[in-house]
């Protein structure tokens, strides 16, 4: 293979895994610190991500020879971002990311379990993502009125970004969100330490309490499982790609179960990013389109090295640019749930009050709107469709 055919598929992965993570780191730091992670805690948590997903993806693009590509749940840490600590705190939340992996393993081995989970009706799966994604895309708007100067110039290089380069437009926005926050620190006199910047790894024992077995780890499997998984199946079918299922979903549970001790969320198989590491950018031979998923676990190892640097970021940005940054990289996600929500006429009242129901944000008996939701978008579906034994 010469160096220019394997160059191409060795940029088409570095390009999907750096757009992929500075799309949505913000909504991962943000919805871990949201179910009680302190900063260090939230850094350690995305550098697990990045290295279990590193591990996993080399492992199974190597031994099944296509570009099989897996990520962080960015519609998992948005339902995160939408709840607040649960009874227990931050080990109830680790126990909860542990239970969700341990669900994925165990639908990779027994079908019947995601075939249950596809029973929900797609529109109330896709209601309750829009309903928790709502708060956070609100957020922009809400800054932009109490902190202008700093929302205006991150808003206005996303909306160009979108005009010009759609693909880039919230990396380009985080990077206008990084100068903005730099100058605030100038005219403040402040600065970050050096020991903050160095990534390490902060575990925590997992404790279980069923407000988090339910209100956590139930809807962050549901949300996975509808909004990752599936999709990233479909799509790389459309690019010509058998996904090999049972070895895929287990390879997530156990690298979701491994990084939830220090704080990682949920790895699954990628939708967005596997389209740019397995479609025609990544090379005309498709057979050979694999080394892209070697490149991109390569470029998880060297992005791992960034993740204490950017909580630090975080943690010191004037009020609202991180929420901001956060609410844009997810209007794709509102929009594209609100259209599934929608998508079927006969019924949608069932979508219509999980949505609404998941955006009032309501907390009953310790379990987020999330789980609830869910419940009574299933009752209502129940009810609408619901007939008489017998009856013709």
């Amino acid at each position: 293979m010469s160096r220019s055919e394997l160059q191409q598929p060795v940029s088409a992965g570095i390009i999907a895994m750096v757009v992929g993570y500075t799309s949505s780191f913000a909504v991962v730091l943000t919805g871990l610190a949201a179910v009680g992670a302190n900063r260090h805690q939230a850094a350690s948590g995305l550098l697990a991500l990045c290295l279990t997903q590193a591990v996993g993806v080399v492992w199974l693009s190597r031994r099944h020879r296509i570009p099989i590509v897996l990520a962080w749940s960015t519609p998992g840490a948005a339902l995160l971002a939408g709840m607040s600590a649960v009874d227990g705190g931050w080990p109830a939340a680790v126990g909860a990311f542990m239970l969700a992996g341990v669900a994925y393993v165990l639908t990779g081995f027994w079908p019947a379990l995601g075939r249950l989970i596809g029973r929900i009706p797609a529109p109330i799966a896709q209601a309750m993502l829009a309903g928790v994604v709502l708060e956070l895309c609100v957020q922009p708007v809400r800054s932009l009125v109490d902190n202008p100067g700093a929302i205006v110039p991150i808003a206005l290089v996303w909306l160009i970004g979108v005009r010009l380069a759609p693909r880039w437009a919230v990396p380009a926005a985080f990077l206008t969100a990084g100068i903005v926050i730099g100058i605030d620190m100038i005219r403040r006199g402040e600065g970050i330490a050096s020991s903050s910047l160095l990534p390490e790894l902060s575990l925590t024992a997992p404790s279980w309490t069923w407000e988090a077995v339910v209100g956590i780890a139930l809807p962050l499997y549901i949300v996975t499982m509808a909004s990752q998984n599936v999709p990233g199946v479909a799509i790389m079918k459309s690019l010509g790609y058998d996904v090999p299922w049972r070895d895929t979903i287990v390879t997530t549970g156990i690298a979701t179960v491994a990084g939830a001790s220090a704080g990682g969320h949920s790895v699954n198989l990628a939708a967005i990013s596997a389209a740019l590491a397995a479609g025609p950018d990544a090379g005309p031979d498709k057979s050979r389109r694999w080394i892209a998923s070697q490149s991109a676990g390569a470029t998880y190892v060297v992005l791992a090295a960034s993740s204490a640097a950017l909580a630090a970021l975080v943690a010191v940005a004037p009020a609202g640019v991180i929420a901001t940054v956060a609410g844009l990289a997810l209007l794709g996600t509102l929009a594209d749930s609100l259209e599934g929500s929608m998508s079927q006429r006969k019924g949608r009242e069932a979508a219509v009050v999980t949505f609404l129901v998941a955006a009032s944000g309501i907390t009953a008996y310790g379990i987020g709107s999330a789980a609830w939701a869910i419940v009574a978008g299933l009752v209502v579906h129940g009810v609408l469709h619901w007939s008489p034994k017998g009856r013709g």
